[in-house]
């Protein structure tokens, strides 16, 4: 590791003392130096092309930085116009999977409590406060008082416990399983009085709160005796309140008046839905559309580097899963499945893929954004040598053919791509299946999915606030999501104690062991973890997002 120079630190210094003087494109340029994704000489150079005016010491020292152009102050009213993706299906908290939807939801719901985009910290929303018994296995929630369905009902602890129990209950189509199965049964939410509610868990479970927040993207608190469609009315707590939707073409929403905390700034918020993300990006640069969500940098680098345009990201355990066939050759040998491992250069793939807005992934849901994951653990990188040396061993020096089934889905056509290359230098032979989403999830059951079935397959994995869903669902013996077919006692276990874990430190003991069983077993490979990022006109400001997809609009404003 490089030792800070004085230089260095008078840089530092520099740079900190400067933010109030660069205004926000200069911001956003010192902001791409600290992640170390331009040098000083490109800052400098990018300052040059912005019009920035840099005084640079004698010991590289930043001494001032002027606004790159003069932008109008932004002030509260108006409309903020999204260009996002037409949603999958119908719009509903119950159902909802797909990025386009819970971003709707969310302009009018709210959750018990958010999950802060950046540092993955929980903040009260909806809830003040929570706490567990000594087990861990109750959870007691204290209500905000004085909160307001959009219809004029008041929230209380009925509306919250009955929120729950729906989401648990295995009858009623909901998505949010896939969270809450063996973690919450039906009917064991339960109100104590208007504003205390207690959940009364299968197990103990120290990151409980994480399943209540916005990280569970379908807790949306409706009425208790909320029915109909829920796209006639948005029903919600939030600052802002439905308009009007249509599906296929767009929704609005505007100010509401008798929000329980600070209202609004701007007077409505517009979504026109586009096929794609080329649509969206033609939508911002004919000024038809001030903000983008789920932006990618395949397709998109015409705004990367524009001055008329902000790119915004967080870190995130959004990630992708290629997974072997654990219970049929050739994946049975655990060093075949080592050996496709090895033979992928994962700094390739975030420079190539994502112009280094990713972090390299270990081949476990340990993403370097939980606090939980021990970093500490050897990264796999890639050896060639090795691989063949593996697959010698597996009794396959020749290699073999395989079929690798995946989605059309944002980057993943090239990743199957690039993995067949890799694949290819170690002698195995790659087939590639690229299939729309719905082919290849399919029903999502075993016997009936692409997904599930296939003996090579690349799925994507949406950001969690903690890596619980990542563990179980598509690891654990009786996984939903176990398309490697992997059963492992000794990780199930590992797992379990992990998830009933109340304290941080026990929590990344634990992380340790599962990682190091992983690299060992490698049921699957996780290349890296994607930056979740956000398009914005440059003169937009207080767009916050998360890496769930959830856009919060409350506080944006435009300037002149």
């Amino acid at each position: 590791m490089k030792t800070p120079t004085d230089s260095d630190r008078t840089f530092d210094r520099a740079l900190t003392d400067s933010r109030a003087m660069a205004g926000e494109l200069g911001n956003h340029a010192i902001d791409e130096f600290k992640a170390g994704r331009l040098t000083r000489r490109e800052l400098l150079r990018h300052a040059s092309v912005l019009g920035v005016t840099l005084a640079v010491g004698g010991v590289g020292s930043l001494a001032g930085i002027t606004r790159a152009r003069a932008q109008g102050a932004a002030k509260p009213g108006g409309t903020i116009r999204v260009a996002h993706l037409t949603p999958v299906g119908a719009v509903d908290p119950l159902t909802v999977t797909d990025a386009a939807g819970l971003a709707l939801i969310n302009q009018t719901g709210e959750f018990l409590i958010d999950d802060d985009g950046e540092k993955l910290v929980l903040r009260p929303a909806l809830a003040l406060s929570w706490k567990s018994n000594d087990k861990g296995d109750v959870w007691t929630f204290k209500l905000r008082p004085n909160v307001k369905f959009h219809d004029g009902q008041k929230m209380t602890a009925k509306d919250v416990a009955a929120t729950f129990n729906r989401l648990a209950d295995p009858g009623s189509g909901s998505a949010a399983l896939s969270v809450l199965k063996g973690v919450l049964s039906k009917d064991s939410a339960k109100a104590v009085d208007d504003l205390t509610v207690e959940f009364h868990l299968d197990a103990p479970n120290g990151n409980f709160p994480y399943y209540v927040s916005s990280d569970n993207f379908n807790a949306v608190i409706l009425p208790a005796n909320f029915s109909g469609t829920y796209e006639k009315s948005f029903m919600g707590t939030g600052p802002l309140k439905f308009e009007k939707y249509t599906p296929k073409v767009g929704a609005s929403f505007v100010r509401n008046p008798d929000y329980w905390g600070d209202k609004a700034l701007p007077e409505r918020v517009t979504f026109a839905f586009y096929a794609d993300q080329q649509a969206q990006l033609l939508a911002l640069q004919g000024r038809q559309a001030d903000v983008m969500g789920d932006f990618t940098v395949q397709g998109g680098l015409s705004v990367l580097n524009n001055r008329d345009f902000k790119v915004l990201g967080v870190k995130s355990s959004a990630h992708r899963q290629m997974h072997m066939r654990n219970d049929a050759a050739p994946f049975k040998d655990k060093r075949v499945r080592q050996a496709l491992a090895l033979a992928m250069d994962r700094e390739i793939m975030v420079k190539g893929l994502f112009r280094g807005r990713a972090t390299l992934g270990n081949d476990s849901p340990f993403a370097p954004v939980f606090p939980s994951s021990d970093l500490s653990v050897p990264q796999r990188r890639i050896d060639v040598a090795k691989a063949k040396q593996l697959l010698a061993q597996a009794g396959v020096p020749n290699g073999f053919d395989v079929t690798l089934t995946t989605e059309k889905y944002m980057e993943i056509p090239d990743l199957a791509v690039v993995i067949q290359n890799a694949a290819k230098a170690i002698g195995v032979r790659v087939t590639l299946k690229v299939e729309s989403q719905e082919l290849y999830y399919g029903a999502g059951t075993f016997g009936k999915s692409d997904w599930l079935d296939s003996p090579l397959g690349i799925t994507d994995y949406g950001h969690r606030g903690v890596p619980n869903v990542f563990l179980n669902a598509p690891l654990t013996s009786g996984g939903t999501w176990n398309a490697a077919h992997f059963k492992n006692p000794q990780y199930d276990k590992l797992v379990a104690d992990f998830v009933g874990a109340l304290d941080a430190a026990s929590q990344k003991k634990l992380s340790a062991q599962i990682q190091t069983l992983l690299l060992d077993e490698t049921p699957l490979v996780i290349p890296y973890f994607y930056d979740y990022l956000v398009v914005t006109r440059a003169n937009v400001a207080g767009v916050r997002f998360n890496a769930n997809s959830q856009l919060y609009l409350d506080r944006a404003t435009i300037g002149a």
